[in-house]
């Protein structure tokens, strides 16, 4: 063999070597990049949004209804059921019971507080089998007038009904969380409202069968919009629970 050809050879060696050479270099740069994105801390998932509240909500039995209450009695219903629910054995069939509350600042004599009040007035929201007995049960609990829709019948919501409906009551778990731990939601400041009434005003009732009627406030419940009255019935004072819209100021 000529020097010539010995010298290609030896040259073509050398080439066919160089990529074996770099490899092991790219592999490390390839598991150095995914070290570092392993090790980077994903942003977390809003607890408050409509994918969050669909995965809370998943798997879940029975479906969401809403029931029609007294008004300033659905606390006391959601209390109520929950009672009936278990001395009645129906927790086979009746899970749960919500209802959906805000914060707000209530400013009453230029002194500002928050407090919780009741997002839908009227209304509670109560996950179950629409058995039979479990009907009966809900429907004859004390404060509750019926459910929403076909009495008897009643059509359940649908997943973004009960999802537009549960995010407050996801909001306010998540607000009073970030308290505890000394934080807020940014962004996020609760409504204020202002007390139009104060106790010992005089008022007149607007409603039927008391229109005219004067009567004097006991109690203000700024955040819910309802106060509650002492008017005279069969010669003795009364209170009575009513809404600010039910009452007008004495002149």
């Amino acid at each position: 063999m000529s020097q010539d050809e010995s010298t290609q050879m030896n040259e073509g060696a050398e080439i066919e070597q160089t990529p074996t050479e770099e490899t092991p270099d790219v592999v490390e740069d390839v598991a150095a990049d995914e070290d570092v994105e392993a090790a980077t801390p994903r942003p977390a998932e809003d607890p408050t949004s409509p994918e969050a509240i669909r995965k809370r909500l998943k798997g879940l039995p029975g479906r969401w209804y809403v029931l029609h209450t007294y008004a300033g009695y659905e606390k006391r219903v959601k209390q109520n059921l929950e009672i009936r629910m278990k001395s009645m054995n129906m927790e086979d069939y009746i899970f749960q019971v919500e209802v959906p509350m805000e914060e707000v600042f209530e400013v009453k004599r230029g002194e500002r507080k928050l407090v919780n009040r009741v997002r839908m007035p009227g209304y509670a929201l109560v996950r179950m089998d629409m058995e039979d007995e479990a009907w009966r049960t809900v429907q004859e609990t004390q404060g509750v007038t019926g459910f929403v829709g076909n009495g008897r019948d009643p059509v359940p919501l649908t997943e973004p009904e009960v999802i537009k409906m549960l995010t407050p009551v996801v909001e306010l778990e998540v607000a009073k969380e970030l308290r505890a731990q000394g934080k807020s939601r940014p962004g996020i400041e609760p409504a204020v409202v202002t007390a139009e009434f104060e106790v010992g005003e005089n008022v007149i009732l607007t409603l039927e069968p008391w229109v005219g009627m004067p009567a004097t406030i006991d109690a203000v419940d700024a955040a819910n919009q309802r106060l509650t009255v002492l008017m005279t019935l069969v010669g003795q004072e009364t209170p009575v629970d009513l809404s600010f819209s039910q009452v007008k100021k004495a002149d």
